[in-house]
């Protein structure tokens, strides 16, 4: 059993991967966490304290509930940008052995065993080689291959590297 197709990843392809590697990390919650206290300390203190204080306060809450959102954002653009290798089409090729994938002359190989994890999300399909690096595969792009795909990686992946609905 294989399935093979061609993914060309946009700016909102990888914006998207960014949040989710975000905010399912430390990085994202903490931020979320300071943001809801900035925005309790706005609330609690009203009236108690100068305005000034109360709108900073509500301030620094926009800042870490925004700031992250916009970086990402900003940096997928420019990543695809810059990126050659992120602009073109690449060529998936997934089967009993592995994920294979290709672009010009240029390929690389992924054996099942040494899939990190395998997560999908309402856009996406990540294949993580490592911790913080990932195939991305826009769902929309393989909207008939996908449920092959799942069946080949439920068959290789232990059910704890295995994310996907």
């Amino acid at each position: 059993m294989k399935t093979e197709f061609d993914i060309t990843l946009s700016g909102k392809d990888m914006y998207r991967f960014s949040m989710y590697h975000a905010y399912t990390g430390s990085q994202g919650i903490l931020s979320i966490l300071i943001a809801v206290i900035c925005f309790f300390a706005a609330v609690t203190t009203k009236g108690s304290v100068e305005w000034m204080y109360t709108l900073l306060y509500a301030g620094f809450g926009v800042v870490f509930l925004i700031y992250i959102p916009c970086n990402l954002y900003l940096r997928s653009k420019r990543q695809i940008l810059s990126s050659e290798v992120l602009r073109h089409a690449l060529h998936y090729r997934i089967d009993e052995e592995g994920i294979h994938t290709s672009q010009k002359e240029a390929s690389a190989d992924l054996p099942w065993d040494q899939v990190y994890k395998m997560v999908s999300t309402r856009h996406n399909v990540l294949i993580y080689s490592a911790r913080v690096n990932a195939f991305i595969i826009p769902r929309d792009q393989i909207p008939g291959e996908y449920d092959v795909l799942k069946e080949i990686a439920s068959r290789h992946l232990p059910a704890y590297r295995f994310k996907v609905k």
